[in-house]
């Protein structure tokens, strides 16, 4: 194999390698040897059907197998010999030849993973912000559980609907005048602040009262599941049926009875540790930050720009998104291109930071073991079906990529935790709106996937980036999991009027519950 570079400029490669024909011609031998003694042909006994005819017969199939294992091997030899670590996965391209007698020319284009210097971790200083579970808090948390457990009583007469009540009504939609498919209900019931609803929708409910008919105008969101509808407007003919208001809850024995507990004081103990918890996740959030800011002022080298363009993908997709479901989607949007700029840095920051701690954690010894990526694979099974998650197992064990991916933000949380060890750590005790108050001043913070680690990062963004279109994606993406709002009555039946349940699509790879596709894992 001839191998001539035709480009270094940076971290970019280029490679025209060439393929002599004849060792293209020697693999198409050696599968003919390999088939032979299965081919069946009328008039010769198994096995004996001459090398000649089975090449007339199998011979393009063999041919271009064999050209695609030569061009395989011949990637991954020049990768070997030029010792690069790709960042992305190579472009291949057949530049001409291929064809039996002929040589095979292929380009190669590459990305390298930089080499990355030794990190600075002298003098890493930590604040930690400790909260206590009192019994305030958790005198909340056992109201927010008796709130997601409400139930509605009928209202009187002419009760007008309130942000908080539930209403009951028929509907038609129409788009142009026209009814569309999908777009009719009866009986369906909403509680209006749910959200759960198109924007627009439930905020006009409010007021109408048992028996009222109205009409009402909403504009389907652009990232709308359906797509006939995403952008365009819309008329909502609606009929209340009922309007029901919710019935006073009451944190007492009894309620913790109905849970199957001894009591409020049993029901208050489970409390109190989940807050724990919570709060102890919002205090490692906050030291996380600081120790990546720390690093990212103490470190700078070049990144390939492909994974920096894969990391700005999903920061943009996720902004998009939020921006669609904003009272005014294109006023968001325009803020948004404003500031592509900023958010491109932010995604260059969190892959030199993604690079850097792989190679801290790499130096430093840090491993995932193989029972807690049995865990892992366990953890991430429970979005399939029972019957679908052997499958799923066996796909992320045989493929190293996907494992890497699953692996990578427990291998990630060990390496800061191993940093966090040689910090000097300071405490302080303060309230929780003090260290949520803390978290939420660190302007510009931009959280999602991010290049196989799950950052909870940030960059140094002005205060004005803080819009309203990213405010739900500064949430950390744990955090945000842990958010789920209270679980609304479900509707007779489906409606186009009802917008795509994040926690639905949360439930899922990118196009099917099926563990034969690769989940919508993060890129390595």
């Amino acid at each position: 194999m001839q191998t001539v570079e035709t480009l270094n400029e940076g971290l970019k490669r280029a490679y025209r390698i060439t393929i002599p024909a004849k060792d293209i011609d020697a693999r198409v031998d050696q599968e003919l040897k390999k088939v032979a003694p299965q081919v069946r042909m009328p008039g010769f006994r198994p096995g004996k059907v001459p090398a000649n005819l089975i090449r007339k017969m199998h011979g393009a199939s063999l041919q271009a197998q064999a050209l695609q294992e030569a061009v395989q091997d011949g990637v991954q030899q020049l990768l070997n010999e030029q010792r690069i670590r790709p960042a992305m996965q190579p472009a291949v391209s057949l530049a001409e030849g291929g064809d039996q007698g002929k040589d095979a020319v292929v380009t190669v284009e590459v990305e390298a993973l930089p080499e990355v210097p030794e990190a600075k971790l002298e003098g890493l200083k930590i604040e930690r912000l400790r909260v206590e579970a009192d019994d305030e808090a958790i005198d909340a948390a056992v109201m927010r559980l008796a709130e997601g457990q409400k139930s509605f009583d009928p209202a009187p007469a002419k009760h007008a609907a309130e942000m908080g009540d539930l209403v009951v009504m028929d509907f038609e939609g129409k788009v142009d005048g026209e009814p569309f498919e999908g777009g009719k209900g009866e009986g369906m019931s909403v509680e209006l602040g749910s959200g759960r609803l198109i924007p627009g929708f439930e905020d006009q409910l409010v007021g109408v009262k048992a028996n009222q008919e109205l009409t009402i105008h909403v504009t389907f969101p652009e990232d709308y599941n359906v797509d006939y509808l995403k952008g365009r407007p819309a008329t909502f003919d609606i009929l209340v049926n009922e309007v029901q208001v919710p019935r006073p809850m009451k944190a007492d024995d009894a309620f913790a009875k109905s849970m199957g507990l001894e009591g409020i004081g049993q029901l208050r103990d489970l409390l109190k540790a989940q807050v724990e918890q919570e709060l102890n996740g919002l205090t490692r959030t906050h030291m996380k930050r600081q120790l990546l800011d720390q690093l990212a002022a103490a470190h700078d080298f070049p990144v390939p720009e492909t994974m920096v363009e894969a990391e700005f993908e999903q920061i943009w997709q996720q902004l998009e998104h939020e921006a669609s479901h904003e009272d005014n989607p294109a006023a968001a949007r325009a803020e948004m291109e404003a500031e592509r700029g900023d958010y491109r840095a932010i995604a260059e920051r969190r892959v030199r930071l993604g690079l850097l701690l792989s190679e801290i954690g790499q130096k430093a010894g840090v491993q995932v073991n193989q029972q807690e990526m049995n865990q892992l694979i366990m953890q991430a099974a429970q979005q399939y079906k029972a019957e679908d998650r052997q499958r799923f197992a066996e796909y992320i064990n045989s493929d190293p990529m996907a494992a890497a991916q699953l692996r990578a933000p427990l291998f990630e949380d060990k390496v800061v935790d191993h940093l966090f060890a040689s910090a000097e750590i300071s405490e302080r005790n303060v309230s929780r709106a003090e260290l949520e108050a803390a978290i939420e001043s660190e302007e510009g913070h931009v959280h999602g996937p991010g290049c196989g680690h799950d950052h909870h990062d940030h960059g140094a963004k002005p205060a004005k980036a803080k819009k309203a279109a990213a405010k739900k994606a500064e949430k950390p993406a744990k955090e945000a999991k842990a958010e789920k709002p209270a679980k609304a009555e479900k509707p007779a039946k489906a409606t186009k009027a009802e917008k795509p349940s994040k926690e639905a699509e949360a439930e899922k790879p990118a196009a099917k519950k099926s563990p034969a596709k690769k989940p919508a894992a993060k890129k390595a």
